[in-house]
């Protein structure tokens, strides 16, 4: 579906709905980006047939130079960009704008419900970007990588010399999918355990609706807190996918809530043991967290689970514009 340009100058520039037969043009376009830990390619297909999300494709003489998705969540009000990418050989050319802001017009005209615009982003904000947008919130981003066979070998050799050294894995109880409602949608929960009142799952926040459970529940999370009856930490751990990086690499997302270390170190080695005998070959694992609690979790996965960080410190920060 060819749609009407408008905001570019350039006349060879076209925007399209994205389809299947785009999907190895996609792939060869976004090689090497993110250092082989892409998403995209695990999700593309899924994407292109979820029924409140666009996926627009930039093409320039026929070829496809750049691709953005617009989910619209939050009962309607909400638009949550994703997936911004730029051909290497057009980057720095504006495209990403023009792109942007049609997206942006796509979005105003399909859906007039919506108020604002939200996106999570890892890189470095500066003055241009706060005249843009309205923080909301940011974790800290710990990343690990292991090898699944390995560790579920040795895991409950390192938890024992743990507890030796006075480390003592907390309480942790995993969520029936029939109570993950209630949880969501208690007001201290929202106040007390989200940060911002807002589910950030794997880079794409939420706010705690009736609405949004609906959509969470299609992705068969796994949630684990430390309290049934009153939580003080929860955390999302994510299905595993496949990542760019190699043929036996997968990805593991866990979003972290809550401000207590040893909690959130307890329902760490919770996903661990349940994920890894599933598990086959190399994972990236990606935790999400509070950031003051990022040295303290990042010592007890190198020292005391002897897993490998794959990068020092980063932030995730939640950002939204009104449309």
């Amino acid at each position: 579906m060819k749609l009407e340009p408008g905001l570019s100058s350039d006349p060879q520039l076209q925007f399209v709905v994205a389809t299947e037969k785009e999907f190895e043009e996609i792939l060869a376009m976004s090689k090497g980006i993110y250092g082989g830990l892409d998403y995209l390619p695990s999700r593309y297909h899924a994407w292109i047939r979820e029924p409140n999300r666009t996926v627009v494709l930039a093409k320039k003489n026929g070829e496809v130079i750049g691709l953005q998705s617009v989910c619209v969540v939050d009962a309607g009000e909400t638009a949550l960009v994703e997936g911004l990418r730029v051909a290497p050989w057009e980057r720095g050319k504006g495209v990403a704008g023009v792109l942007q802001r049609f997206c942006t017009e796509l979005v105003k005209e399909q859906h007039p419900g919506v108020k604002v615009s939200r996106l999570t982003r890892d890189d470095k904000l500066g003055p241009k970007d706060f005249k843009k947008y309205r923080l909301i919130t940011k974790q800290g981003i710990l990343l690990v990588r292991f090898n699944a066979a390995e560790l579920l070998a040795r895991l409950d050799v390192a938890v024992a010399q743990l507890r030796a050294g006075g480390f003592q894995p907390l309480p942790t109880e995993a969520l029936e999918p029939g109570e993950v409602r209630g949880l969501v949608l208690s007001p201290a929960f929202q106040s007390e355990v989200l940060p911002n009142r807002t589910i950030i799952q794997d880079w794409q926040p939420y706010k705690p609706s009736e609405p949004n459970l609906a959509l969470l529940q299609q992705k068969q999370l796994h949630w684990v807190v430390d309290c049934k009856a009153r939580p003080t930490a929860a955390s999302l751990c994510t299905q595993p996918f496949p990542i760019p990086l190699g043929e036996d690499w997968v990805y593991l997302n866990i979003d972290a809530f809550g401000r207590q270390p040893a909690q959130l170190k307890s329902q760490l080695l919770h996903h661990l043991r349940a994920r890894l005998p599933a598990l086959r070959g190399n994972v990236m694992c990606q935790v999400f967290l509070e950031p003051s609690l990022w040295g303290e979790l990042a010592e007890f996965c190198r020292a005391g689970l002897r897993l490998e960080l794959a990068k020092g410190y980063t932030e995730q920060y939640l950002l939204e514009a009104d449309i």
